[in-house]
């Protein structure tokens, strides 16, 4: 799809604060961005996205903001870095990612998938135990988004796979034990002022 596709295809407004806002809260120079298609050519889950990361740049910069908090491409995004390390403009493109994270989070945005479930999932098992705890991220995460009612495919599908990791020493029945929580916690209450 092209530029002017989609601006064409929506007649939404374009909102250049939220450019100005991804750019400061990223510290990314977007505006160096030519579209070269480097970074999605790279990206090992653009096929998952409903814009690839060269679009969703390109949306940014117009300030399309409603199409890009809604769409699933930041959420997909695993920050692998493949995207920055092509980009010939030294864009830090999973900065950016990260920043709409925090935008579409203080906004209640929640996208196209149950990834923002996961995220605040993931994150939250961090803030209590310290580190992953696996088990309670599953199950917390099951309940969370609707996959509870999925037991089948828990038991069919996951379960061999996670006794596998369980008798490999991979898989903690109980939280982790952690030195340091206190300073993790501290870490969250100040990206909570932050953000």
């Amino acid at each position: 799809m092209t530029v002017q596709l989609i601006t064409e295809k929506s007649k939404e407004k374009c909102d250049p604060t939220f450019t100005k806002e991804v750019m400061e809260r990223s510290q990314s120079h977007l505006e160096r961005c030519y579209q070269c298609i480097a970074c999605s050519s790279g990206c090992p889950g653009a096929y998952q996205m409903d814009y690839p990361p060269h679009q969703l740049l390109r949306m940014v910069q117009l300030g399309l903001k409603d199409r890009v908090l809604d769409s699933n491409t930041f959420w997909i995004c695993l920050s692998c870095e493949t995207c920055a390390t092509r980009c010939p403009n030294d864009i830090e493109i999973v900065l950016v990612m990260d920043a709409l994270r925090e935008i579409a989070i203080k906004e209640g945005r929640k996208g196209t998938t149950k990834l923002p479930v996961f995220h605040r999932t993931f994150l939250n098992m961090v803030k209590m135990f310290g580190k992953v705890y696996e088990i309670g991220l599953i199950l917390v995460f099951m309940i969370l988004s609707g996959n509870i009612f999925k037991l089948k495919d828990l038991i069919t599908r996951d379960a061999p796979l996670g006794v596998k990791m369980f008798m490999r020493g991979k898989l903690a029945i109980l939280p982790p034990k952690i030195q340091g929580k206190a300073q993790i916690k501290r870490i969250f209450q100040l990206s909570s002022k932050t953000g």
